[in-house]
């Protein structure tokens, strides 16, 4: 079954980035490009005020979509990675413990790592079990005088797995300890009410599960909470002061916004309202479901994550006895023009827990457009690479 050459693509790397985009993120793009270009909050005619109305609008869709009061709580980032530094290293002090899980991307554990090496900071890593489940009792035992924030995975980039993220909210309350949410892996795909969950600060993409364009994220801050801007820079207004703004969201806003970026992503969040998240949840788990059926019965092939029929994000990821993760990644775009992840997906210490760390996995990870007939071609690709390498 291998694909011609110029046939289209099957893309599943959606844990990387979503494709294709909606119609409508380009077409928003691409009005905002030629109508709407001036620099927002940074003028009073027209277009500039034009350009500042996208990024209010778009933070009105996005507080509509995670339940969150006022809008202005929301500052942009150019991606999660960029909201996760604001949030911790605004956050945490010197001699501060913090408590993360053992699926922590690289984007909470570098900057955890490096506030531990230069401000002295600790930090506990939670183990969760091979198949990325964490238990909330192991969270609230590593709780101490002095932790004062727990970062964790909505959902591991590597496994799938979906944290507890409601049962650590409500321990982090009862002890007075904050919680830092990364929803690099859910936003769009799993409901995020913030009120609910407990959630102090989320940290999002918009180029994920939003369908927004690269360059696009996030963070919500809850309002009684105060950060250190990690950016210091023009905001557009007191423009006299020395210091950076007190007003949200200018403080953690340094620097001209990509404005037709969050035009298009203002028109993926409208999307997913629309298309409502427990459906888009739904179809990416039927299908990871029917993928792990086909993959399952494969000799030598060992599936990572939550087991069949449990709950998880679109992602299913793999290791086959004797065949390099990378090699197949290479067999599958060049002889089945199918897009895949393989390596270490940037979460070395999930790759620990799944015992993987020597070998590394090849993602797949589905979206709201894939189809079956895509699954279906994959899982039979997979399944004539194994019989090949035998």
């Amino acid at each position: 079954m291998v694909r011609e050459q110029g046939s289209e693509v099957i893309y599943l790397d959606h844990a990387a980035t979503s494709w294709p985009k909606p119609p409508q993120v380009i077409e928003a793009m691409q009005q905002a490009l030629i109508h709407d270009s001036a620099n927002p909050g940074r003028g009073s005619h027209a277009m500039a005020v034009r350009a500042s109305r996208i990024l209010f609008n778009t933070r009105k869709k996005l507080a509509r979509l995670f339940h969150i009061g006022n809008p202005n709580d929301i500052s942009f980032a150019l991606n999660t990675t960029g909201a996760l530094n604001q949030a911790i290293k605004g956050f945490v002090k010197p001699g501060d413990h913090v408590i993360a899980t053992s699926v922590e991307h690289n984007s909470v554990r570098r900057p955890l790592e490096y506030l531990k090496r230069t401000a002295g900071v600790q930090v506990s890593y939670v183990e969760t079990d091979a198949a990325g489940r964490l238990d909330p009792k192991r969270v609230e035992a590593e709780i101490t005088s002095s932790t004062t924030l727990i970062v964790m995975n909505h959902s591991s980039n590597l496994l799938g797995s979906i944290l507890p993220v409601a049962e650590v909210g409500e321990i982090a309350r009862r002890h007075g300890v904050k919680l830092l949410v990364d929803a690099a892996q859910s936003a769009g795909v799993v409901d995020i009410d913030v009120g609910l969950l407990g959630i102090d600060m989320l940290a999002f993409p918009g180029h994920k599960g939003l369908l927004g364009p690269q360059g696009t994220g996030g963070l919500y801050i809850h309002p009684e909470l105060e950060l250190e801007p990690f950016i210091h820079g023009g905001t557009g207004s007191q423009s006299e002061a020395i210091e950076q703004p007190k007003v949200r969201p200018d403080r953690y806003e340094s620097g001209t916004q990509n404005t037709p970026g969050l035009a298009g992503l203002q028109a993926g969040v409208e999307y997913v309202l629309h298309e409502k998240v427990e459906n888009i949840h739904t179809k990416e788990w039927t299908l990871t479901q029917h993928l792990m059926e086909k993959l399952k019965p494969v000799s030598g092939l060992q599936l990572l994550g939550p087991e069949l029929g449990q709950p998880r994000t679109g992602i299913v990821a793999f290791v086959v006895d004797g065949l390099d993760s990378s090699e197949m990644g290479f067999i599958l775009d060049q002889h089945y023009n199918i897009a895949v992840r393989t390596g270490y997906h940037c979460t070395p210490l999930a790759h620990i827990q799944a015992g993987t760390q020597g070998t590394g996995a090849v993602r797949a990870s589905v979206g709201c457009f894939t189809t079956m007939d895509e699954v279906e071609a994959f899982a039979e690709a997979v399944k004539e690479i194994v019989r090949g390498n035998r």
